[in-house]
């Protein structure tokens, strides 16, 4: 029963990752701290990292806090809320970092349903430089109307 409880944790972690995301995104990335975030938009630099990357750090520390808080105490939900937390950042690396962007040259011919909908979805949040009038700020999961076939 307990393994059950884990892996359910486990997945809904991963799944509210995605919500987290989208309200990182929209309101803190577009919002306070824009000024982490707007190289992402906008190359400013030459340096492959960019500041942006900050908020990876972020979410790293949160996950290793519940791994720490499942080894150390009695908290045992450390371990499946760490391992839900770290799976997506992955997840997110995977798609955003190597798939959209490209930052390691992987994946360049992924053309099916599911990548050519993301990769719309990223390409529409980017179109916006500044951080007002953005649109579609999550990324595992964007509203159905970019998987949808465009009209010729």
């Amino acid at each position: 029963m307990k393994m059950l409880i884990w892996i359910l944790i486990f997945l809904a972690t991963f799944s509210f990752m995605e919500f987290m995301a989208w309200f990182t995104h929209k309101y803190i990335m577009h919002g306070f701290l824009w000024s982490l975030h707007k190289d992402h938009h906008k190359k400013d630099h030459d340096s492959w990292f960019e500041r942006n990357d900050a908020f990876f750090l972020f979410y790293a520390a949160v996950s290793m806090t519940f791994f720490w808080l499942g080894s150390q105490t009695d908290f045992w939900y450390g371990w499946p809320l760490g391992f839900g937390i770290l799976a997506y950042g992955a997840a997110y690396f995977l798609v955003h970092d190597i798939f959209i962007h490209q930052r390691f040259k992987l994946f360049r011919n992924a053309n099916n349903w599911y990548a050519r909908g993301v990769r719309r979805a990223h390409k529409m949040h980017h179109k916006h430089l500044g951080k007002e009038d953005g649109e579609c700020f999550g990324m595992l999961m964007v509203p159905f109307k970019y998987f949808q076939k465009k009209e010729k």
